[in-house]
Parts: C-alpha cells; sequence; structure tokens
C-alpha cells in the first residue's frame, strides 16, 4: 500500500494561495543552465530535440515538460540543475514543436502520446552507456510518464523509477476542470499559444484537413480538441482522445517504482485526479498528496522548490533499492 501518508511540504504564508503557487514559479522563476541540443530524427520523418545537461554520470534522468512548455522553462532547468548537483545527468525532452522549432508534420504532441518517449528511451539506450535511467514529468508530461510505464508494448530497457508531478491523470475530468470561471486566465493563456501553432501549420500544410474557422473560435479545451487535436491525431473526437490518453487506467499495469505528486489544491485536478485505489492496490505505484502546491509550485519557506528535493530522495532511494538487491 505505497500511499505517503504525511507529506512533507510545508508552505510559506505567501504561497498558502493555490493560485500564487502555481503563478508565480512560471512568471518569476530564473535559471541559469547550459544545455547541449542533440536532434534525433523519428520513424515518420519528424525529429525530437533533446537538450543535455551531461556530467558524466553513469545515470540519466529524463525530464518531460507541460502543456506549451519547453526544456527552456525555468521550472524544468531547476530540475536538470537539481539533478545535475546530486551527480546525474539530465535530459530535457523537447515534446514535438515545443523546443523553438515547428516539427515537420501536421501532428503534434499530446497528452497521450507515449510512443515519442519511447523513441527517446531508445536512442539514449543505444547511443550512450547509462545503467540507470529515470523518468521525470511534469502536468501533461507525467501524464505521458505514468501512461508509458503502464503500457506492457514497451521495453522500458535500464529505466529504474519514475516521477510524475501535478498530473490530469483523469484527463476529461481535468479539462471540464480547468474550463471553469476562476481558471480562466490558464484557459487563455494555452488557447493563445496552441491556436497560433495549428495556424502556423495551416499555412505549411494547406492541405490540413481541419476547420480553421473552429480553430480560431475555440473557447475551451474541447472546443480546440475537436478541432485540431483528434481529427489530426486519429481520435474519434476530444472525448475519445481523452478517454485513450488519460494515464489513470494504466496505473494499476506499472511493475517499476513510480511515484506521483498531486497537491490536494492544484487548480486543474479534481477528486478522479488522486488514484488512492490504484495505489494501495499495488506494490509499485505510489503516490503522495501535499494538502498545498497549486499546480507545479511546491515553493518552500526557504524559497527552494520543495518537489525537486522530494523527487531526487525517491529517485535515489529506489537506485539504492537496485544496487542492494
Amino acid at each position: 500500500m505505497p500511499i505517503v501518508k504525511f507529506s512533507t511540504y510545508k508552505p510559506s504564508f505567501l504561497f498558502l494561495n493555490r493560485h500564487v503557487n502555481t503563478i508565480v514559479p512560471a512568471l518569476f522563476r530564473r535559471t541559469i543552465l547550459d544545455y547541449k541540443r542533440e536532434r534525433i530524427e523519428t520513424p515518420d520523418q519528424d525529429f525530437l530535440d533533446l537538450d543535455f545537461s551531461s556530467i558524466g554520470s553513469s545515470t540519466v534522468v529524463v525530464i518531460l515538460h507541460g502543456l506549451e512548455g519547453s526544456a527552456t522553462n525555468p521550472g524544468l532547468k531547476g530540475m536538470a540543475k537539481a539533478i545535475n548537483n546530486k551527480g546525474w545527468d539530465a535530459v530535457g525532452f523537447n515534446q514535438r514543436g515545443c523546443s523553438g522549432k515547428e516539427n515537420r508534420l501536421v501532428t503534434s504532441y499530446h497528452f497521450g502520446k507515449s510512443d515519442d518517449l519511447n523513441i527517446v528511451i531508445n536512442y539514449i539506450n543505444n547511443t550512450y552507456n547509462y545503467q540507470n535511467i529515470l523518468l521525470v514529468g511534469f502536468s501533461l508530461g507525467g501524464n505521458v510518464v505514468l501512461k508509458y510505464m503502464g503500457e506492457p508494448q514497451w521495453t522500458k530497457k535500464n529505466i529504474t523509477a519514475a516521477v510524475a508531478l501535478s498530473v490530469p491523470c483523469a484527463i476529461r475530468d481535468s479539462v471540464y476542470q480547468v474550463g471553469k470561471w476562476y481558471n480562466k486566465v490558464y484557459m487563455l493563456n494555452f488557447l493563445k499559444t496552441l491556436k497560433q501553432k495549428v495556424l502556423d501549420k495551416c499555412l505549411e500544410h494547406p492541405y490540413m484537413n481541419i476547420d480553421k474557422k473552429q480553430v480560431i473560435t475555440a473557447k475551451n479545451f474541447e472546443d480546440f480538441d475537436n478541432a485540431y487535436t483528434a481529427p489530426i491525431h486519429g481520435f474519434k473526437d476530444a472525448n475519445d482522445y481523452w478517454d485513450q490518453s488519460s494515464s489513470k487506467q494504466f496505473l494499476p499495469a506499472i511493475i517499476v517504482p513510480t511515484l506521483l505528486i498531486n497537491a490536494q489544491d492544484d487548480p486543474f485536478l479534481t477528486a478522479s485526479c488522486f488514484p488512492y485505489k490504484e495505489a494501495e492496490e499495488s506494490d509499485f505505484f505510489h503516490l503522495e498528496t501535499p494538502k498545498k502546491g497549486g499546480h507545479v509550485g511546491f515553493v518552500s519557506a526557504t524559497g527552494i522548490y520543495w518537489h525537486e528535493r522530494r523527487i531526487i530522495a525517491f529517485l535515489a532511494e529506489q537506485l539504492t533499492n537496485v544496487k542492494l538487491s
């Protein structure tokens, strides 16, 4: 029954509000870290960009960003820097169209695109001599990680452990949660960049079989996913996309130590995004639900980011267990 009953996260007074804890790190955090970029050519004639921060370790941590993020976001760089300080290599996985360079195809990344993560894992295994590969995913990237860890078709060679943070693992409920009036600022921010990316694709690929007007007038994720994400990626509609991509259904099949950290006050999550039953019935899937933290916030009283220390502690524990076994 791997449920962490007593989380150690304690925010300062200023970060007791979930929106403050969500917005302040996203807007004001600054992290200096030098990356070395490598490009992978994919089997479907597209590409993926990886940003490496290597210190010569036998362990590497692959980090996946959230919706409309990238490996160059301060939060991702902060995680990579903490990983380097622990003595491990880090690689930020820029999902399709998120590296600052638009991908070649009409398709893009999405909540369920775990096949791209498998391409990255295979590339690392075939190119480097790492003994251990660890995974860390934030929000959408966390959903991809959890889905990948529970899918039997991937071999997961050398993957020792994984952590996912602030994950809408029941996507349909989370989508409607983000659509509520008090989350409108988040919705508008996401839709602004999502729409622009699709409109850019329409210029590059004028034959795209989508309703451009429907994309432009989309007022929420359901509108946008019905207009672009679902038809372009082979789903029947938005609901089919959300149902197939939600990681919650894959959690019982996880057989490698995996931790999900979801704050109880996350403005994007509903009760269905806290899979207590799945954790209680699993020997490998761990769940931690701090009372506070917002969405990928977790700013501590000392100004550090609690989740970075917690993630590294869990991963280090699993590496130790492997060495002792």
